[in-house]
């Protein structure tokens, strides 16, 4: 007869069996535990994809967009996988980050690109990510996490021992932990070995991860001088000092394969340079067509097109073309004993009608329509710091009403990144006058530590120094 200690083992086995699931692993020729089918991988990457989409994260920059998939699927042909259906984007954020989603999604943030130096770093990138998909490592990510909570429960229901179930829990925490850095290690050598067959030099991924760590130390200096703890770098590769030995035996492997041929690098020289040349730096700050926009007074609201909008000392006036129609702005302090309804209807002329309660945006406000004289008008107030009140007027007022409506609706305060939007700075490429030095390029850059950031931008960070002649990047 089996031991009871036994038959419960079996059990839970059986169970963890039936829950998952063991299939082939095309990119590391084993065997992985899984507990989510590629069509199902595929579905997640894609609805990822389409809420990235909807979003608005999609850089605006179709022919960056073309090299960087240019690159990704040179790598996918050379790859473990190369009948899977890759989809590469770069991501408006300036973070410095890139990340892939089951399915064959691989995604990198411009901010990232604008510290690299070379299509071969992109691509050492692109390879780590792509390797992250062709291992299955999302859902065996699932399966590692899946697998401890069956087995602390598992353990918890058949001994009736709660203390084993949690101990079980914190064990497999623990687990799980250590299994994300084998994987980022595997990723790495596929990563590199995609990389080389493609013509690429794998050491160019050792690069990428000193400049990651070079942002860490940045960042860490920046703490201890303002007094505060030393944070460290969660993004990308955030578990690869730069002189692990292992991380070095499993990119440099993939120089050591033998293919037989001549693999000749793909790269066009300058046209890294060329692509990125340009890219925004920092947050990206960005204003509307056909919405107008007020530093002083920080509100923003937006006018159908073809309008035109004029600011002047007493009131701002927001006019149709043909001049049929407008909506005049003016401010006032406000009685804070007043509603904004009480505060309309002290400063119309005339009869009121059709009122409407306005929140928007955190604000509170009230619209209704005056008439006297034969004339119908649309008045508004809104309370934002002052009180703004609103007249809107046409010739054909009916037909216009909706659009001055819209525009009132429309009114709310200046989100923070708005404020600056004639500051938008850009990464530029130069070549370095005879003389000059980071301290020296860096005088004209109005950004806090600019000798610092040049230095992170141009992988010369501590105390690096450029060559005349060479070509850096700088931020104008």
């Amino acid at each position: 007869m089996m031991p009871a200690l036994i038959r419960h083992t079996a059990l839970g086995l059986a169970l963890l069996a039936a829950l998952t699931g063991c299939a082939g692993n095309p990119a590391t020729g084993g065997a992985s535990v899984v507990v989510m089918s590629e069509s199902k991988e595929a579905k997640i990457g894609q609805e990822m994809y389409a809420e990235i989409q909807k979003e608005g994260a999609i850089y605006d920059d179709r022919e960056l967009q073309d090299y960087v998939n240019r690159v990704g699927q040179r790598l996918v042909a050379n790859s473990d996988r190369p009948d899977l259906p890759f989809t590469f984007t770069v991501i408006d954020s300036p973070d410095l980050n890139a990340f892939a989603t089951p399915g064959g999604y691989v995604y990198i943030h411009r901010g990232l690109l604008a510290y690299l130096d070379s299509e071969a770093e992109l691509a050492g990138v692109l390879g780590h990510e792509i390797a992250h998909v062709t291992a299955r490592h999302a859902a065996r990510q699932r399966a590692g996490s899946l697998t401890t909570q069956v087995l602390a429960v598992t353990a918890g229901v058949l001994t009736g021992s709660r203390d084993i179930m949690d101990s079980a829990g914190m064990y497999g925490t623990e687990l799980v932990r250590g299994y994300g850095r084998e994987h980022e290690l595997e990723a790495d050598g596929l990563g590199a070995r995609y990389m080389y067959l493609s013509g690429y030099e794998p050491d160019a991924l050792l690069n990428v991860i000193g400049v990651l760590k070079d942002q860490e130390q940045y960042q860490r200096v920046r703490a201890k001088a303002g007094g505060k703890p030393a944070g460290t770098y969660h993004g990308l590769y955030a578990t690869h000092p730069r002189n692990d030995q292992r991380l070095q035996t499993v990119i440099r492997a993939a120089s050591e394969l033998d293919t037989g041929q001549v693999l000749e690098d793909p790269s066009v020289p300058g046209e890294f340079q060329r692509r990125t040349d340009g890219l925004p730096w920092g947050p990206r700050i960005k204003r509307e067509d056909n919405r107008y926009y007020h530093n002083k007074l920080a509100f923003s609201f937006a006018y159908p097109p073809g309008w035109q909008v004029s600011s002047g000392s007493r009131a701002i006036v927001a006019s149709a073309a043909d001049g049929s129609a407008s909506l005049t702005i003016t401010l006032q302090k406000p009685d804070p004993q007043q509603t904004p309804q009480q505060a309309l209807e002290a400063a119309a002329s005339g009869g009121i009608s059709d009122g409407l309660e306005l929140e928007q945006a955190g604000l509170q406000g009230y619209s209704a329509l005056a008439s006297g004289g034969g004339e119908t008008r649309r008045l508004a107030v809104i309370n934002h710091n002052w009180q703004f009140l609103f007249e809107g007027k046409a010739d054909k007022f009916k037909a216009a009403d909706a659009d001055l409506l819209a525009m009132i609706q429309s009114f709310r305060p200046l989100h923070p990144q708005e404020r600056n939007a004639g500051e938008q700075r850009y990464v530029r490429y130069i070549q370095v006058p005879r003389g000059a030095t980071m301290a020296s390029l860096a005088a004209s850059i109005r950004l806090p530590d600019a000798e610092a950031q040049l230095r992170l931008l141009n992988g010369l960070y501590p105390s690096g120094e450029p060559r005349t002649g060479d070509w850096i990047k700088i931020i104008q």
